[in-house]
């Protein structure tokens, strides 16, 4: 059975550049970033405005999107999903049966959040709502209101393992290599 790799953290938690050196390191899996996706959405788009104060996209919308991206015939790296509890139990009863899931939560501080969100915004490589510091403190607060839950949530599920990666206020090599380690040693991926 294939595996779904659920890359789960709070903003600056590394999902994106993580998920990119597993990619380079294991060319075999597919990658599916739902920020990326929901972002490439027209300007217009009901669900880019929601996106832009700071919300979350409704459940039934972003489902409906994945459900056309995640496929079962490919190992996949799904980054930034779920976000919230009925995303978990919706992606459990979805794919469980079809995949092997491990949920992989880089465990972030706030603070470290905070810290790296404002380096993105100085070295010109953040989001366009990295710079307006309350939809910043409205995406935190969410992440630790409704995907901490999920996270727990998915931690005491049977059809997943869980894995917790400390990140650590060090290289994101460094932090990398603690991954991969861990990644390995539970047959995730291959080195």
């Amino acid at each position: 059975m294939k595996k779904l790799v659920l890359m789960a953290g709070g903003q600056g938690s590394g999902k994106g550049t993580m998920a990119q050196k597993i990619l380079k390191d294991n060319p075999n899996f597919k990658y599916v970033e739902t920020g990326a996706m929901l972002r490439a959405l027209p300007d217009n788009s009901p669900l880019k405005q929601i996106m832009a104060r700071g919300e979350f996209v409704p459940d039934a919308d972003l489902c409906n999107l994945l459900t056309e991206k995640i496929v079962p015939q490919h190992d996949t790296i799904l980054d930034g999903f779920p976000r919230q509890l009925s995303q978990a139990q919706w992606l459990l009863m979805k794919f469980a049966n079809r995949f092997d899931m491990v949920a992989v939560y880089l465990n972030i501080s706030r603070e470290l959040m905070e810290k790296r969100i404002k380096q993105r915004i100085s070295e010109g490589v953040g989001r366009a709502d990295d710079a307006d510091k309350t939809v910043v403190q409205r995406r935190l607060d969410s992440f630790f209101n409704k995907t901490v839950p999920a996270l727990d949530w998915m931690k005491n599920s049977k059809q997943i393992k869980f894995l917790d990666i400390p990140i650590r206020d060090v290289s994101i090599d460094e932090n990398y290599a603690t991954l991969t380690q861990i990644l390995c040693k539970n047959n995730v991926i291959t080195r």
